[in-house]
């Protein structure tokens, strides 16, 4: 039994070995931010089929890399056919490395902040009908992170975030990748 993705290859994988497991190293969770920025308004299974292109496209999702990109790397991105082409989309992603790499020039860290959201207690939904879309703390996350300068990073795409990454299980309760983490 699985959330979601059954009959997609790719969307299982990416559910059976990605989806909810915890991830603190920086550049992927500058990458899981980027790809749930794109995701507004899209299917999730586009996003996975451009997420190759996109990661060759984008540096590998380096955020240092990124944040030294201008104008004329945003008109390039538009052209390249490996992309998501949304303008704002990408202006936030420059947005957001400059984000990023002035955290880290505070002595900061992405991975403070997002985990920072972890609530004290979550209870796993019974199914798929009873996944939150938000919470308290993404909406906090959504205020902190546009504090520091971020974009694209709403509530419901804060608490996706959060979801991707780990900070909540969201797997339903039954499903063996979610029972998997949560005795990790």
């Amino acid at each position: 039994m699985r959330c979601f993705g059954s009959g997609d290859p790719m969307y299982e994988e990416y559910h059976d070995h990605e989806w909810g497991v915890p991830i603190h190293d920086e550049r992927e969770l500058f990458e899981r931010l980027v790809l749930e920025a794109f995701q507004c308004g899209l299917s999730w299974s586009l996003v996975l089929k451009r997420r190759e292109g996109m990661r060759a496209a984008l540096d590998g999702f380096d955020e240092h890399a990124i944040a030294a990109y201008g104008p004329d790397d945003v008109e390039r991105l538009l052209r390249d056919d490996r992309m998501l082409k949304n303008r704002r989309k990408i202006e936030a992603i420059v947005r957001n490395a400059r984000a990023v790499a002035a955290l880290h020039e505070a002595g900061g860290t992405l991975e403070q902040v997002l985990w920072a959201a972890k609530p004290a207690t979550h209870e796993r939904p019974a199914s798929d009908g009873q996944m939150a879309v938000s919470s308290p703390q993404a909406e906090a996350l959504a205020r902190e992170l546009k504090g520091l300068g971020f974009s694209f990073v709403g509530p419901v795409t804060m608490y996706a975030t959060m979801q991707a990454i780990g900070v909540v299980n969201d797997h339903i309760v039954g499903c063996p990748a979610g029972d998997a983490l949560s005795v990790a």
